[in-house]
């Protein structure tokens, strides 16, 4: 599983049930593990019929409809399981995963927790709830669940990916890439894994070694806009930026709906000059989120290389009604202003970035505003 969950198929072996129904459960089982879900739930309602006081076939029934997105169906499967046996783990796990599919992440982890004291052992109920925590954003809690679950189960290559993943959204990328080592020695076969271990590397300043991973990575997957958007990132760093250019245009052609690549590339297109370009790049970013205030405050830097002040200041103004407390944008709005010969507005635009706390701008008043 990965920090999307996965629901993956369980599949519980029965041995007491009576001889017709048990005949339906394990037809059942059988169109399960050919990923005839349809198919399953046909079988297993027949297997109910003949036998409907065995909890097995509900939760079976209800996996097959988590496997066709029937969520609510699922859950009234697991519940019936449940109401069979109140303490049968696996039913309140997978009522737990269906619940999670329909974003309900706090009855989720309540039905997480429910399988968790009745099966202390159960690594999947400590990872699904560390998916639910992730959610709600409480990343500690998902941290403690992710380790519980390697303890359970410390050959599972992608509970080492997960709890890498948390580690970096808390910024402990050291630790973040010896759980990626840890997930790649396991199962080496991920793309994935190299290019997130990447951009922790990337976080901590190893750009070479990131470059690394992300060259790896591409090699194995070279369908993913976001691998070369990342090694685009790396490359600009070290100031390659045709290496960069051409990065972007790949993750681009792949993925064109996507406006932060668009801005990015603006941004490699202003160091190589190309500020015509850089500004085509801006305007599409904007189309695609026009929310963006960073993306204003870009192309009014191309337009201000190419001398288009008036333009300059309109997107600085676009960019200070999206964010009115950035003290840089009205420090580069006032240069516009001054540059355009408007001295009186700009040295106002620099008194408040100053009040902003603009360092920089009251060197600019020293200059410009005596």
């Amino acid at each position: 599983m990965r920090i999307t969950l996965f629901i993956s198929i369980f599949l519980i072996p029965l041995l007491t049930m009576g001889q017709a129904g048990k005949s339906f459960y394990d037809q059942g089982v059988k169109s399960m593990e050919q990923n005839e879900f349809k198919k399953a739930i046909d079988e297993f309602t027949k297997a109910i019929k003949a036998e409907p006081s065995y909890k097995e076939p509900y939760t079976q029934r209800g996996e097959a409809k988590n496997e066709l997105g029937d969520f609510y169906g699922a859950i009234s499967d697991f519940t019936l399981a449940l109401e069979i046996d109140s303490t049968y783990a696996e039913a309140l796990n997978q009522r737990g995963n269906a619940k999670y599919n329909l974003g309900d992440d706090e009855g989720a982890i309540e039905d997480y927790t429910k399988a968790i004291k009745h099966d202390a052992k159960l690594a999947d109920a400590y990872s699904n709830r560390a998916f639910a925590k992730y959610n709600l954003e409480d990343l500690e809690g998902a941290f403690f669940d992710f380790s519980k679950a390697i303890e359970l189960d410390p050959k599972d290559a992608d509970k080492y990916f997960n709890r890498a993943v948390v580690k970096a959204e808390l910024e402990e990328y050291l630790g973040a890439i010896e759980d990626y080592n840890k997930s790649i020695e396991l199962d080496p076969s991920d793309a994935d894994v190299y290019s997130y271990r990447g951009v922790a590397k990337y976080n901590i300043d190893k750009v070479e070694e990131a470059m690394k991973d992300y060259n790896k990575a591409i090699e194995m997957d070279a369908n993913d806009p976001v691998k070369y958007e990342n090694r685009a990132l790396a490359k600009s760093a070290t100031e390659d930026y045709k290496g960069a250019l051409a990065d972007y245009n790949k993750s681009i052609e792949l993925f064109s709906e996507d406006p932060d690549t668009y801005n990015l590339r603006g941004v490699v297109k202003y160091n190589l000059d190309d500020h015509e370009g850089a500004i085509a790049d801006y305007d599409q970013a904007i189309t695609l989120d026009p929310y963006n205030a960073v993306y204003y405050d870009n192309r009014a830097l191309s337009k201000t290389a190419l001398e288009n002040y008036s333009g300059a200041i309109q997107d600085y103004s676009y960019s200070i009604e999206l964010y009115p407390t950035d003290p840089e944008t009205f420090h580069q709005r006032g240069l516009a202003k001054i540059n355009k010969g408007d001295n009186y507005d700009g040295c106002m635009d620099l008194n408040t970035a100053v009040e902003l706390g603009s360092d920089e701008a009251k060197a600019s008043i020293k200059e410009f505003c005596k």
